[in-house]
């Protein structure tokens, strides 16, 4: 009998390893979640969030319940009967499942009263309450209200057709629930076998010809009811024949011909144009459109950029997404209440223009992608509209606006002192400097390259673990790549290497106490000649802080004096950009010198810098108002102390042998104690 049991046990455990566990839809899984969210409510409740001032309500997914909020508004919770489900008086929740009864009558027990008024009088009603297996997608009271009335007039006059057709669109001949609802499917409607295009998003929204599916899944006894929120009508055209037939898309027509890009609008897809209309293309100067229009590398760009990889209906979208365009890039597709955003924006005038290969969304305002962009129009959209009005100033904007190939050093707005943008002789020589030669790719760049300039000096790069840096200034964003040129945005203005270390020094008076003495220990080659080399500079005050006494024997030893000024200069070329929170460099002379990063200033061995990043050919000069000191021995804790001293006496004491050693335990502890003995007793 136990041995039945056991055969009994396992053969049930079996067939649930051989059950496959299919997966759930999105729609299911948010409807199961708001299900959880409002069983504390009873049976078969779930919890609903309703956009604040719109009748548009929603199944809450986890991310929509915490953040109380969908298309960046604020909802109100409630909690209705699940789909399937009624109220029981005097009952909590939802205890009872609806009635099974044929398609006409569940049209009215699910709220769709005017969909079931319309099948009346187009006479479908035999049809569905007769025998048969279908699902009809039933647009809403509020559907039928929102449409034009003169659609609605021309519907409902001609009933025996038109609306009869309309009603017919609307169904399918087969029982259809939303787990038989997957991305990108398409149906023969019962009108003409027409296509019905179905999108089942992650976000749990499921679609039919961009309209969305409101209740979903109330059976009836001859087939299923989803209640939809628009009224959908027959697609027969594909994305290009929009554009053919439509005036105010005349000028994206143009550029669609010339861009050699009609084959693709009329080919079987799944896209999404985001159309410009002519109004979008008035609004960019006519220099620029008539340069992208005569570029078709540019032209194609831009054109690709308006066009998403996917169809995505406006209904889908309840928060900002990034989608990647067929240009390579990505466009924040989002909405702001009842309006769908594209990077922020509502500039979308017409949605769900629904073709046979692809949805359209109309826009006002046309999407430049930086690939078809200058140099200069990629400074005037970022970070850098000081830098910009200099460069023009300065005459450069040949340079940024026409097919050479650069690389523009453009320095941050933070990066000029209270918003300054005077230009002098010198400024403009400078400026040109800021302008490399050829288009380059931060990912391109190594530690040691160097990189010529319009003004004719090469500048170095240094790659450090924190940043990337050419010469003082640092990338501080990601580079942006236009048609010809790229574009990198600097945390600080460029200061070019302008002689040797030796040179900076000797043409700065704040050193000329430390030219002297590096004069004196014989340096002045050293700092002279090719290298890589850090200092840290003591200016005058620093030599002038030190006790008399000290001072005058310094520079009495040229020994000594070699030995305290090799102690400030590093053997590689750390720019402050480079320096993380801990970071250290090995000195000339002396073991090293720690710097740290406290509030955005830079300490080297506690030491603070006065100033940074001296540029000189052969290093960088960093400036300091004390002489730096070494580091003190690091004091270990009373705790590593004490556990060090107990390790210690352990390990003697399996060594000791004689009693004697035993009766002086107190002296020897205090031996242990002593400094001299934690420095025998260090761990190696």
């Amino acid at each position: 009998m136990e041995h039945l049991h056991h055969l009994s046990l396992v053969t049930l455990i079996l067939s649930f390893i051989g059950t496959p566990i299919l997966a759930k839809s999105p729609y299911q899984s948010v409807l199961q979640h708001s299900r959880i969210r409002g069983r504390q409510h009873g049976p078969n409740v779930c919890a609903m969030q309703q956009i604040q001032g719109t009748s548009k309500k929603y199944f809450t997914n986890c991310k929509q319940w915490y953040h109380r909020k969908i298309c960046g508004k604020p909802t109100i919770i409630s909690y209705e009967c699940c789909p399937g489900y009624e109220k029981v008086h005097g009952e909590k929740g939802c205890p009872a499942a609806l009635p099974l009864v044929n398609i006409y009558k569940t049209l009215g027990m699910v709220g769709a009263t005017t969909t079931q008024m319309y099948t009346d009088r187009a006479e479908l009603k035999p049809e569905i309450e007769g025998p048969g297996s279908f699902t009809f997608f039933a647009p809403s009271n509020d559907a039928w209200s929102a449409l034009p009335a003169e659609i609605l007039d021309s519907l409902v006059s001609n009933v025996n057709i038109e609306l009869l057709n309309a009603l017919h669109y609307h169904m399918v001949n087969r029982r259809l629930s939303s787990e038989d609802l997957k991305h990108g499917t398409t149906f023969p409607s019962m009108y003409q076998d027409s296509s019905l295009h179905i999108h089942h998003y992650p976000n749990g929204i499921v679609t039919v010809n961009c309209a969305r599916l409101v209740k979903t899944d109330q059976h009836a006894t001859n087939g299923m009811v989803h209640v939809v929120d628009r009224v959908i009508t027959a697609i027969t055209n594909d994305i290009h024949s929009f554009l053919d037939t439509d005036d105010d898309l005349e000028t994206l027509r143009t550029a669609v011909a010339a861009a050699g890009m009609t084959t693709m609008l009329e080919s079987e897809g799944q896209y999404t144009l985001f159309a410009p209309t002519n109004e979008a293309f008035q609004k960019i100067p006519r220099a620029t459109l008539n340069r992208i229009l005569g570029d078709p590398v540019a032209l194609k760009d831009l054109l690709n950029y308006h066009i998403l990889k996917n169809i995505h209906c406006s209904e889908a979208i309840v928060a900002g997404t990034p989608m990647e365009t067929l240009q390579g890039t990505v466009l924040e597709v989002g909405c702001d209440g009842m309006e769908m955003t594209l990077n922020g924006k509502a500039i979308i005038s017409k949605k769900d223009q629904l073709g046979t290969n692809g949805v359209i969304h109309y826009i006002n305002e046309l999407l430049i992608p930086d690939s078809a962009k200058t140099v200069l129009e990629l400074a005037q959209g970022s970070g850098a509209t000081i830098a910009t009005k200099l460069f023009t100033q300065a005459g450069l904007e040949s340079h940024l606006s026409g097919s050479e190939a650069v690389t523009l050093l453009a320095p941050q707005n933070e990066a000029f002192k209270d918003g300054d943008s005077t230009l002098t002789s010198q400024t403009e020589r400078l400026l040109r400097n800021h302008i490399l030669k050829g288009q380059l790719s931060s990912k391109m760049l190594y530690h040691g390259q160097t990189l010529d300039t319009l003004g004719g000096l090469k500048l170095r790069v240094f790659v450090y673990r924190n940043n990337l840096c050419i010469e003082n200034t640092c990338i501080a964003a990601h580079d942006k790549t236009g048609r010809f040129g790229n574009l990198f945005i600097m945390d600080k203005v460029l200061s070019p290497p302008m002689g040797t270390v030796m040179d900076v020094l000797k043409a700065d008076s704040r050193f000329s106490t430390l030219v002297g003495a590096i004069q004196r220990a014989g340096l002045t080659e050293l700092l002279n000649q090719k290298g890589t080399y850090t200092i840290f500079a003591p200016t005058n005050n620093a030599f002038r802080s030190l006790p008399s006494g000290e001072y005058n024997k310094l520079m009495g030893n040229p020994r000594q004096l070699s030995n305290m000024i090799r102690f400030h200069i590093g053997d590689e070329i750390l720019v402050s950009g480079g320096i993380s929170s801990q970071t250290w460099i090995k000195p000339l002379h002396g073991e090293k010198l720690e710097l740290t990063v406290r509030n955005t200033t830079v300490f080297v061995n506690r030491v603070p810098l006065a100033d940074a990043d001296l540029m000189a050919t052969n290093g960088v000069v960093h400036v300091v108002d004390s002489v730096v000191q070494p580091l003190p021995p690091k004091v270990l804790s009373d705790e590593a102390n004490a556990s060090m001293g107990q390790r210690a006496f352990r390990q003697a004491a399996a060594m000791r042998t004689s009693a004697q050693g035993v009766r002086n335990d107190e002296l020897f502890q205090k031996v242990l104690r002593s400094q001299s003995s934690r420095k025998v007793l260090r761990p190696q």
